[in-house]
């Protein structure tokens, strides 16, 4: 009996000093469906989700980042421009923020097939996990994409409202805010703070694991 008690601690104490060494990259995101059948999540339950959709943008988005707080934003990234910034993909990991693959417009993945697929590998390849949330960056999804998304394990995930700036929208209940950052089309960062002050956001996931979600079903 007394040899059961000193293995067992033998191996708790093994496990206590090997956790600390995990690569911190794996508590970023758990790869799980929230759907049970292929559909674009559009909204939670209750609280608000916030989500930034980044391609565009050197210092200021650089910046932005470091100044972050809990609970953070979710940010969902085109590889291109994580291509370009490896120090402030860098420091997304060093802050353990939750991200998200940011894609092409809906048409594109009918167009190129393998496409989302390539996206993947790159995501996976930078950030050290698979994605738990997939974007289209004007949040169309053909019926090709969602079944590649399935198959991949990956969520679709829309949003409730998409805000450009200017007039704050009314809150609502499991609401899912959009907020863009491109080149032709992006809100000052800045000006999330206008946001922060008018609700209380919580993240996707805290939101939407082991939860009710209004989802919008894909068109065969």
């Amino acid at each position: 009996m007394r040899n059961k008690y000193m293995i067992t601690a033998i191996i708790c104490c093994a496990l206590f000093l090997l956790l600390p060494a995990l690569p911190k990259q794996l508590s970023l995101v758990s790869v799980f469906r929230v759907t049970e059948e292929p559909a674009v999540i559009v909204r939670g339950a209750s609280g608000s989700a916030l989500t930034v959709n980044i391609s565009f943008g050197d210092i200021e988005v650089e910046q932005w980042i470091q100044e972050l707080s809990k609970p953070y934003p979710l940010l969902l990234v085109d590889m291109k421009w994580a291509g370009r910034f490896p120090e402030t993909v860098q420091l997304i990991k060093e802050k353990n923020i939750s991200i998200g693959l940011l894609g092409d417009k809906g048409v594109t993945y009918e167009q190129n097939t393998i496409l989302f697929t390539e996206q993947l590998e790159q995501f996976e390849k930078t950030f050290g996990v698979k994605p738990l949330w997939f974007r289209t960056i004007d949040e169309v999804f053909p019926a090709n994409l969602h079944s590649m998304l399935w198959d991949a394990e990956v969520n679709a995930l829309g949003s409730s409202v998409v805000w450009n700036g200017g007039d704050l929208p009314s809150v609502t209940k499991g609401e899912i805010i959009s907020v863009p950052h491109h080149r032709e089309n992006r809100v000052n960062l800045a000006e999330l703070k206008k946001l922060d002050k008018d609700r209380t956001f919580i993240s996707v996931e805290a939101m939407l694991f082991g939860t009710k979600v209004n989802v919008k079903k894909i068109p065969e």
